[in-house]
């Protein structure tokens, strides 16, 4: 099984490389922890999708730590990797996590999941996972989702990205729509939609962009991405996101989407000032020994 990174990100909100973001004592980051717990519960590959001007930074934080514990490819996103009919293109912003995904076509060849590299699932969330992947066949459209309730994923310090989802009695998602500016106020959550406040239920399932998917993802990305080209190409910023495609095969039944819900601890930093937060944390797990002192021998 293979894990699959989504670290080409810029950290507008960030102000930095969350890719390379210390926040344990031992010169760890966000995705070593999901690193450790891929390991551990038995993916044995892990591709990296960077940008081309962090590649040799990134190489050189985790190649030698993970040497001989989980085989490690590199991939480019980059936003000349568009089809030939929409170039020359002046764009400049990352087109976004489904093109990032498509970089990985024909480098990952069993069964997958991917994740964003600013976000700590927790261990369980990994293990729902490969059980899931290790029981499903190849070349089907048979795809999952790791599932936290949406009042878990917020960030105290400003808005967050979420997709929100609406699932069926059989817990497979039916609708997943991307909400970009989600925020409490007042004991409520809401989200901003054309200059308006609107309510969201607190136990609405969350998408952090922790999927399952068989190969088969690849040629649907590739198809929808020339559909967003077609209308879009010349945006500098619209953003073709991996929900978007889920939303997409779903809604035409191309696809099953099982949610997989999870009491795993949600930790991520949008902002800098979120920070704080994932380093005490970080630190009360390991003190609870539910991750070892130092991660990496």
């Amino acid at each position: 099984m293979t894990l699959v990174i989504l670290a080409a990100g810029l950290g507008s909100r960030y102000g930095g490389l969350k890719q390379l973001d210390i926040i344990g004592e031992f010169n760890e980051t966000i995705i070593d922890f999901s690193l450790f717990d891929a390991i551990d519960a038995g993916f044995k590959n892990v591709v990296f999708i960077v940008r081309e001007q962090i590649l040799n930074q990134v190489k050189e934080f985790y190649l030698s730590k993970l040497e001989g514990k989980i085989n490690v490819t590199f991939v480019c996103q980059e936003v000349t990797k568009i089809p030939n009919n929409f170039k020359p293109n002046s764009r400049v912003k990352p087109w976004g996590t489904a093109h990032a995904l498509l970089m990985a076509k024909g480098v990952v060849k069993t069964n997958f999941c991917v994740i964003n590299a600013d976000d700590f699932y927790g261990k369980d969330a990994f293990l729902q996972m490969i059980n899931f992947l290790k029981g499903t066949k190849k070349n089907t459209f048979n795809y999952a989702m790791i599932g936290y309730l949406v009042k878990n994923t917020l960030s105290k310090k400003g808005t967050v990205s979420r997709g929100e989802c609406t699932k069926n009695k059989d817990n497979y998602l039916k609708k997943i729509i991307e909400r970009t500016d989600i925020f409490a106020k007042n004991n409520n959550i809401y989200y901003t939609e054309n200059n308006l406040e609107i309510q969201l239920k607190e136990n609405t399932i969350a998408s952090m962009n922790f999927w399952g998917f068989t190969t088969t993802i690849f040629s649907e990305i590739e198809k929808q991405f020339q559909e967003f080209l077609s209308k879009n190409y010349k945006e500098q910023k619209k953003e073709f996101y991996l929900p978007l495609v889920i939303n997409n095969l779903i809604t035409t039944k191309k696809a099953t989407v099982k949610i997989l819900e999870t009491e795993s601890n949600w930790m991520g930093v949008t902002y800098i000032e979120d920070k704080k937060t994932v380093v005490n944390n970080i630190k009360k797990l390991k003190e609870n020994n539910i991750y070892p002192t130092k991660l990496w021998d």
